[in-house]
Formats: C-alpha cells, sequence, structure tokens
C-alpha cells in the first residue's frame, strides 16, 4: 500500500518509509520528576497543586548569555488513554532565552518551538538553541528557542545521570544500589504502557497545541510570534500541526494549527504529513509491526499488548543501551582525558555484549569472537564517548555526529559491519570511512576534538587505500558541548521510550482515522518555511530544489542540533545564523 504524500510526491511503500524514518533519531541533570512524580535530586520545580513549574538549568562549562531553565506545564491526557503515571499528565520543555531578555515569553521578539526526532529528547536541541538565541541577541533580537519532550519521557528514571558520577550510574542501572536514597525499578515493560497504546500523531500534535495555547494565551501572539518546527521527524509532526483543527469546526479558523505559526522551520527534514522524505533504513529487527494489517488490526494489537507500545530493538536500540550514552558522557564530562574504565566496569550481559561487539569491531572475525574486545584498549572517557557518536567510528548513520577522530595511537579500518571503500554505500551506516584503535593493550588513546583537526600536530590517519579518513571541514561539533547535552540536561538527550503508534499512524496516513486530522492541507504552505540540511547527512541530495534548502556542509543528521558556535572555518555555525535570520522578526 503506498501512501499519499503532500507536495504531489509519492512515498515509498509503508514499511519501507518506517524503515526510513527511523534514521530520524536524533539522540540531563538538575531537578527533574521522573515517571513518579518526584524530584529525582535537589529542590523540586513542581509545586503542590499548581498547573505550570519552571526551575534554573545549570550546565557547568556552557556559554554565558543565555538562560536555560525546564518548564512542566499540567496536561492531562483524556480519561480514555487509563492508569499512567502522575507525570505522564505533564508536558514539559526547555526554554532558552537571552539573559538581558525579557523574562515573559510574550514579549519576545520570536519563540522558535521544536519538535524531537524519532528516539530523541528535548536535551538534543541544547547546542542549536543556545547558538540560535546568542546569534539573534548580536542582531539586536530577543528571541526564545523552545525544545519540546514527547510526553512518553515522563517514563524515563534519570535518577543515576543525576547523580553527577558515572560509577554511581552504573551501580544505579545495573548493580541495584541506590542514589539519594531510591533504587532503580528497572525499564518499563510493554505491559506497564497500556496507555500509549493512544499515544499517536493526534494526541502529539494535540500536546503541542495545548502548550502553546497555556503558555502563549492570546492566538494573536502565537500567530504573530511563533516559528514551529523540529528535526528529522520533528518536521512530520510540524506538518500534522500545520493542516490540523482543534476546536472540531473546520470553519473557525483562529484555532488552526497553521494559524499558530508565523512560519516552519525543518531541520534536516521537511515540513510535510508523510515520513516519504525521512530517508533511510535501520536493521530489521525492530519491533515496529506490519501496519499491511491495516489501521484496525495494528490499534487492536497495541491496545491489547501483543504489538509492542515502544520501539526498540534486542540490542543498540533500546532503554539500556540510551543510557548508555548518557553515562559515558557523564565520563567525558567529569574527567575528559582520564583513562576509561567504563568497559570494565559495566557489567556483562547478552544486551551490553553485543553492542560493544556491533560498535567496537574492526571486522567480522573480531565480531564473533569478541577478541580484541573494547575493554582491552586503553581509552580516555572523550574516546569513549567519541567512538559511540563520531560519524568515523559509529556504524550506524542516526547516531552519527562529527566530533572530532581518535589520537595517540595507531588506527586501522574498520571493516565492519561493511568495508570501507567501493561504490556504494548502504544507507544505514553512511558514507564517511570508519575508523578504530589498533593496538589493544597498547598507548592511551585521546580523542582530537573537532577544532583541533588539521592542525599542525595531526597526524592526518589514514584509510589503508590512502584516503584520509577526515579533515577540518568534515567536523563541526565539539565533544564537551556533546558531552554536556548528554549527561547535564533535565531532559534526556535519547528517547527511550518512544510511541510505536506514532509511527504506525504515520505510515497509515490513507486510513480514515489519520486522513480526517488533515482538516487544512493548504495550512503546510500558508506560512514561510526555513529548511536546513545536513550536507553529509541522510537527505542530502534528496530534498527537491523548489524547497530551496540551506545546505550545512559536511555535517551530519545530528550535526544540525549539536554544531559548535563557530566552526573550523572560523565562521559562525549555519544553522543556528540560519535559524536567527529567519526569526528576525519585522521592525
Amino acid at each position: 500500500m503506498d501512501t499519499t504524500r503532500s507536495r504531489g510526491r509519492t512515498s515509498k511503500s509503508p514499511r519501507g518509509a518506517a524503515m526510513a524514518v527511523l534514521l530520524a533519531v536524533g539522540m540531563l541533570v538538575t531537578g527533574v520528576p521522573d515517571a513518579r512524580g518526584e524530584s529525582v535530586r535537589g529542590e523540586s520545580v513542581r509545586e503542590e497543586g499548581a498547573a505550570r513549574s519552571e526551575a534554573p538549568v545549570v550546565s557547568a562549562g556552557a556559554a554565558g548569555g543565555v538562560t536555560e531553565t525546564v518548564v512542566r506545564v499540567k496536561a492531562p491526557l483524556p480519561a480514555s488513554f487509563g492508569a499512567r503515571p502522575a507525570a505522564c499528565d505533564w508536558l514539559s520543555y526547555l526554554r532558552y532565552r537571552a539573559a538581558d531578555g525579557p523574562q515573559s515569553s510574550a514579549d519576545a521578539d520570536r519563540i522558535l518551538v521544536a519538535q524531537p526526532g524519532i528516539l530523541e529528547g528535548a536535551g538534543a536541541f541544547d547546542s542549536v538553541a543556545r547558538n540560535t538565541v546568542a546569534r539573534a541577541a548580536e542582531r539586536g533580537q530577543h528571541v526564545e528557542f523552545w525544545a519540546l519532550d514527547r510526553r512518553s519521557n515522563c517514563l524515563e528514571d534519570r535518577t543515576g545521570i543525576a547523580s553527577g558520577d558515572q560509577h554511581a550510574a552504573v551501580d544505579y542501572y545495573y548493580r541495584g544500589k541506590a542514589v539519594d536514597g531510591r533504587t532503580f525499578d528497572g525499564y518499563v515493560g510493554n505491559g506497564r504502557m497500556g496507555w500509549m497504546a493512544k499515544l499517536g500523531i493526534e494526541q502529539t500534535v494535540r500536546d503541542e497545541y495545548d502548550l502553546l495555547a497555556a503558555e502563549l494565551p492570546d492566538q494573536r501572539v502565537r500567530k504573530q510570534k511563533v516559528l514551529c518546527g523540529g528535526h528529522s521527524l520533528g518536521g512530520v509532526i510540524t506538518g500534522y500541526l500545520a493542516a490540523a483543527d482543534f476546536d472540531g469546526n473546520p470553519a473557525t479558523t483562529a484555532d488552526a494549527g497553521y494559524n499558530q505559526c508565523a512560519g516552519y522551520f525543518a531541520l534536516d527534514t521537511t515540513v510535510s504529513t508523510s515520513l516519504g522524505d525521512l530517508s533511510g533504513s535501520i536493521p530489521d529487527d525492530t519491533n515496529l509491526p506490519d501496519v499491511g494489517l491495516g489501521y484496525g488490526v495494528v490499534q487492536a494489537g497495541l491496545d491489547s499488548g501483543v504489538l509492542p507500545r515502544s520501539l526498540s530493538a534486542p540490542v543498540l536500540l533500546n532503554p539500556e543501551t540510551m543510557t548508555l550514552l548518557a553515562i559515558a558522557g557523564l565520563g567525558a564530562v567529569g574527567d575528559p582525558g582520564g583513562e576509561a574504565d567504563l568497559p570494565s566496569y559495566l557489567p556483562a550481559n547478552v544486551n551490553i555484549e553485543a553492542t560493544n561487539r556491533f560498535l567496537f569491531s574492526k571486522d567480522t572475525a573480531t565480531f564473533l569472537s569478541g577478541k580484541p574486545a573494547v575493554k582491552d584498549f586503553r581509552l580516555t572517557n572523550e574516546a569513549v564517548l567519541g567512538a559511540l557518536m563520531d560519524d568515523h567510528s559509529v556504524p550506524l548513520a542516526f547516531l552519527q555526529s562529527s566530533v572530532g577522530f581518535f589520537d595517540g595511537g595507531p588506527v586501522v579500518d574498520k571493516n565492519f559491519p561493511v568495508a570501507n571503500g567501493g561504490d556504494t554505500r548502504p544507507g544505514l551506516f553512511g558514507g564517511e570511512y570508519k575508523a578504530i584503535p589498533d593496538q589493544p593493550g597498547g598507548p592511551l588513546y585521546t580523542w582530537r576534538n573537532y577544532d583541533r583537526v588539521g592542525d599542525p600536530d595531526d597526524p592526518g590517519y589514514r584509510s589503508a587505500d590512502g584516503t584520509p579518513f577526515t579533515g577540518a571541514g568534515k567536523e563541526v561539533t565539539d565533544v564537551q558541548e556533546l558531552a554536556r547535552s548528554l549527561a547535564r540536561q533535565p531532559l534526556d538527550f535519547t528517547e527511550q521510550y518512544f510511541p510505536t503508534k506514532l509511527v504506525t499512524d504515520l505510515e497509515l496516513t490513507t486510513s480514515p482515522q489519520v486522513k480526517r486530522l488533515v482538516v487544512h492541507p493548504n495550512g503546510l504552505t500558508a506560512n514561510p518555511t526555513l529548511t536546513v540540511l545536513a550536507g553529509d547527512g541522510l537527505l542530502a541530495g534528496r530534498i527537491p530544489a523548489d524547497l530551496h534548502p540551506v545546505v550545512a556542509d559536511g555535517y551530519q543528521h545530528l550535526d544540525v542540533l549539536t554544531a559548535a558556535a563557530v566552526q573550523n572555518n572560523g565562521r559562525p555555525e549555519p544553522v543556528s545564523t540560519n535559524l536567527a535570520e529567519f526569526a528576525r522578526a519585522p521592525r
């Protein structure tokens, strides 16, 4: 079954589209309420009986001039959703604004409101949000950037990460040890997610509308000042918001989605009502149901629990492995140049072992034997994080950012799961040559940050065929900024519990239940749109020219969110620069 795409183009098959959108991943820590509605550490950010709370976020090492707060607004789900944790009746976002700007959002010049991609939380927007606010301030504009968190992130328990200590975090999540008097209840299983069976595109756009209406009650202010957008899957969600009607009467348009926004922005995505513009694939062992069954059968399976209510895979993409990224971030922030013991300190289980083998094997023989393992190498804490996230190391395009390169010892080609070179490159693995340390038990491998690649002391590592692994023009993200976004944000960088229904709804765009959500199709083009693409990312060369996209050269899919304010060419970061220009309020 084909789906009908906006803009008159034809999409892939539903299953192919689902595999494509899964590449829209994008990927912590003061006073964040968890699924129990409690504060993880420090003072509570939720006043008893209040419908809204706002608390400051202090991220040591972040550039000054930008104020960050975590905001929570009470927005109970309908009774039909059934039992859920109290925290899931709240909506949350990170609010960034100029430190010398107005305290009231309604008084800002513009407000950019961003939807995350799949498996991505609000914390992933930290760098682009700060950079956009700062760039606008340089031009005399006071803009705000709101990074939205999906409602299902209420299930995450960030207690271990919030400790700020890597060993304490591992002990909390894997050894049953307490942090601040609390022990981990385990990752949430399918049987405890019944309410998420109904958490699809309709509720997702309703949540954004309700949040905007609560925070900016005057619709005229929303229409004048709010710019709606997102990263990856967030572009599709924005498309549905633009086409939606929220009062049940299409003849009245003040409530129409497009009238909540002055413009749209798309970060390595497009604003549409189809998955067709999101291209790529992921391993076939994800638990995404076959939507060829039809909307009714899929919904019945979600309601009964026969189908999984949260998207995951046996290894690599599941709550446990997503948590490992934040744990690695803790080490990189706390002791960047210190020798890492995380690979040895983690307990051995099938999930962690298989994930480590997949990510840190130089060839098939190493993957099958498990020797040498990652714990056999000497790596700094920054090098561990780089190995997990860099586009010349991790063999999964949706996890890749351009944060630098290995240093301190010889490296070789990483020819697993695919070999470097050749005429074609599978979309899943990205287009960059992969490298891996070559000497287990040898030198201490360090990490050369993005802005030191190409320096006079750079060894200039090359592949066996003579191809340089990287160059200054390919590196754009500061590894320390990435580490802080992973480990020191009150809302997560990654998303542990992504609602399966959100993807199946978007696959079934021709079903009556989903088609009825597109009430104002002209809303997609009712406002100006800024489209920004990663030059080396998933959509490079695949977006129609009539969208007039801005291309960020050398960027990967995540770099449009994580890139540093100043690039290797000495120029300001282009994504935030273009967002600040797009947000320039009329005079």
